[in-house]
C-alpha cells in the first residue's frame, strides 16, 4: 500500500522541475515570448486560473510568470 503524499510533497509534485523564485534566476533558460504567449492563452481559457491573480489553483504559481519558463510544464498536462 502507497503512503499517501504531504500536502507539501503533493505541491512539490504539481510543479514539477521549476520553483516559483525560477523567474529571478538569470541562469534559468527561458522560452520564446510565442511560446510563453501561446501557454498563456491555454491558461487563460482554463478553469483552474484565478484570473484576478492570474494564479493556477492548482500548483499556485502566478501564470504570467510561470509560462516564460522554458521546462515549467501545467501541472493538468494542458501545455
Amino acid at each position: 500500500m502507497d503512503t499517501p503524499l504531504t500536502a507539501w510533497q503533493e505541491y512539490k509534485k504539481k510543479l514539477g522541475e521549476t520553483r516559483p523564485w525560477d523567474v529571478l534566476n538569470p541562469n534559468v533558460e527561458r522560452s520564446s515570448e510565442v511560446e510563453a504567449e501561446r501557454r498563456m492563452s491555454v491558461c487563460q481559457e482554463c478553469p483552474s486560473l484565478l484570473k484576478l491573480t492570474n494564479q493556477c489553483k492548482e500548483c499556485g504559481c502566478v501564470m504570467s510568470l510561470k509560462t516564460k519558463l522554458e521546462k515549467a510544464t501545467c501541472p493538468l498536462g494542458k501545455w
